[in-house]
């Protein structure tokens, strides 16, 4: 189903208000015309009634009141017994009219009126009544035709300036809602710098978040753009030299004595493929998961639980380093999930291994903190990351020293994966270094509930 334009539905809305505004008017002005009209009805056949009393006074035969008939009233002689004396509507003989409910207010309080319908005439009616000295009672009627012959001489005028209004009121609204909208199609006409053409101060942030999304999905281009340029680097060069090595096997060039060595360095090189692979792996589904918010199952995880094992995981490659590892501290307990968390301290702790110097050491410490937070630190004496490459490390195959991660397989992926495991976590990660004198890395996270 296609949508509505905004346009079109504030038009649409607009209308609406006015049709309703203009309903509503008419209405509460009939209503208070109408009890205008008839207040002055009822005043006017007061008045009527007090000069036709004067003229009873001054008659012998009631029938000598038809004087005072006009073609708007209608006059009722009634005895005190109920019987007419008197009827200006007809000759013919009248039903006693005691009972009429104007005719006993008069009797009681001097004066009566009611509003009915008029059986002989067939229209509503207004009655007024009035006790005469001498015991009748003198009644003038007026039908309401009378009062609502304005409205039928007014009615074309009143059905045609309601048609004008409206239509008034349809263009109207289709110029505001333009004069409205227009800005808002303005908006796109730049996307780039949409946050600085909002017509409307309630659009700020639906334009900075449109700005915020367009600078994330260029970035996150360019990451890939990058990422791709450099796996295919970082793939290129073990694939040329196992190709190489290969190719002097394959042709014999390679002398007998020498073939186990190219084998090594083939094998040296698969397996620096295979590391690459595995991290770029892993870098991608952290990417997903960070993307679409599908978080990995949690649980509570001690820390210190995480960082033995990694010890015991780390103590063949630390020994081969000549590398002293050891870990310490308390229990501390977070939420999330283990396999990510035994990842981001194997990264950790390879990364303190690998850029130290023989005869290193290399601390895993946990502890909590009272403000509600535990840590992971890793703490080294090797040889220190530069002040200017701190904000860099965590960069996807930045490395500080090439020739030293080359020699010793690094990836350059190592700590770009710690920085997507904390995050998932909600974590925060602290470096300290000096060049020469080590590097320390603490992990901040929050205390499991």
């Amino acid at each position: 189903m296609k949508p509505r334009s905004m346009e079109e539905k504030i038009s649409y809305l607009l209308f609406l208000m006015g049709f309703a505004g203009l309903a509503c008017t008419a209405a509460l002005c009939i209503f208070v015309f109408h009890k205008a009209f008839r207040e002055q009805a009822w005043t006017a056949l007061e008045r009527e009634t007090d000069l036709v009393a004067v003229g009873c006074a001054q008659v012998d035969d009631p029938s000598q009141l038809e004087t005072y008939v006009d073609g708007s009233l209608r006059i009722t002689l009634i005895a005190s017994d109920g019987s007419v004396l008197f009827e200006s509507a007809t000759n013919q003989p009248m039903e006693n009219h005691l009972s009429r409910p104007e005719i006993q207010q008069a009797m009681k309080s001097g004066v009566g009126r009611d509003c009915r319908d008029s059986q002989t005439l067939g229209y509503e009616t207004y009655y007024y009544a009035m006790l005469l000295t001498n015991g009748d009672i003198l009644r003038v009627a007026q039908d309401s035709e009378t009062i609502w012959s304005i409205y039928d001489a007014a009615l074309p005028a009143i059905v045609l300036s309601c048609f004008l209004m409206m239509g008034a009121a349809a263009i109207i609204a289709g110029l505001l809602t333009k004069s409205l909208v227009q800005p808002v199609l303005k908006m796109t006409d730049d996307l780039d710098h949409i946050q600085e053409n909002v017509p409307y101060k309630e659009l700020i942030p639906f334009a900075e978040n449109i700005h915020s999304d367009r600078m994330l999905r260029e970035n996150n281009e360019k990451m890939r753009q990058e990422f791709t340029a450099n796996v295919s680097h970082e793939l290129k060069t073990p694939l040329t030299s196992i190709s190489g090595y290969a190719e002097l096997i394959e042709t014999g060039i390679a002398k007998p004595a020498d073939t186990p060595d190219f084998a090594h360095k083939i094998h040296v090189e698969a397996s620096r493929m295979i590391q690459l692979v595995n991290d770029i792996l892993q870098l991608s589904h952290l990417d997903n998961v960070s993307e679409t918010g599908a978080a990995p199952a949690m649980e509570t995880v001690d820390l210190l639980d995480v960082a033995r094992e990694c010890v015991e995981r780390q103590k063949v490659n630390a020994r081969h380093s000549y590398i002293s590892l050891t870990y310490l501290g308390e229990s501390a307990p977070v939420t999330g999930s283990r396999s990510l968390l035994d990842e981001l301290c194997q990264n950790l702790c390879d990364n303190a291994i690998r850029y130290n110097r023989p005869g290193g050491k290399v601390q895993i410490i946990t502890a909590c903190t009272r403000d509600g937070h535990c840590t992971l630190t890793v703490k080294d004496n090797g040889i220190g990351i530069p002040k200017e490459a701190q904000t860099s490390v965590f960069e996807r195959f930045y490395r500080v020293d090439k020739s030293r991660s080359k020699a010793t397989g690094g990836t350059g992926l190592g700590l770009a994966i710690v920085k997507h495991i904390a995050r998932i976590h909600n974590a925060r990660i602290k470096l300290d270094s000096v060049v020469d004198e080590g590097t320390t890395i603490t992990v901040i996270f929050e205390t499991a509930s």
